[in-house]
């Protein structure tokens, strides 16, 4: 496993669809934290993520407090409009963990606030927007983790 790809409460099924593809194709493992905005069977879940689910490492968690005490020795990064240093400041490293919040309100502050030095963010300029799609930000942010990695097992 190359990287570990957390949605925090994903509520649109085509984002994380998108998410799951990308993660089976980069290697990376996948961890959802409930609830989840959408059933697991829902047809645009499954439209997005094509055929790759079968191949997907996935696991899904009832809160972020189970997630963290069960890799409590890891590295964490979160993805955040509000962090200070950009994703690629950061030396990411096999098995790091990058902690994306939910499409409508992003991570909560006790989430974010747990650890401000490891908090990451796609720089855009200054709009009324908001932030990117979910999906393009974890490309984004995975791709050029796993450069920094010199992409492990990929062609």
């Amino acid at each position: 496993m190359n990287l570990n790809i957390v949605l925090f409460e994903p509520e649109i099924p085509q984002n994380t669809g998108n998410i799951a593809r990308t993660c089976v194709l980069t290697g990376c493992k996948l961890h959802l934290i409930r609830p989840l905005g959408f059933s697991l069977d829902e047809k645009h879940l499954k439209r997005a993520g094509l055929d790759y689910w079968k191949d997907l490492d996935l696991t899904i968690y009832d809160s972020y407090d189970e997630l963290r005490e069960k890799y409590k020795d890891s590295t964490f990064y979160f993805s955040t409009t509000h962090a200070k240093n950009s994703y690629h400041e950061v030396n990411f490293k096999p098995g790091d963990f990058i902690v994306f919040g939910k499409e409508s309100a992003g991570l909560p502050d006790r989430i974010r606030e747990s650890d401000p030095e490891s908090g990451i963010r796609v720089p855009m300029i200054n709009t009324t927007t908001r932030s990117l799609n979910l999906s393009n930000t974890v490309a984004i942010i995975a791709y050029e983790a796993l450069r920094q990695m010199d992409f492990p097992n990929m062609k």
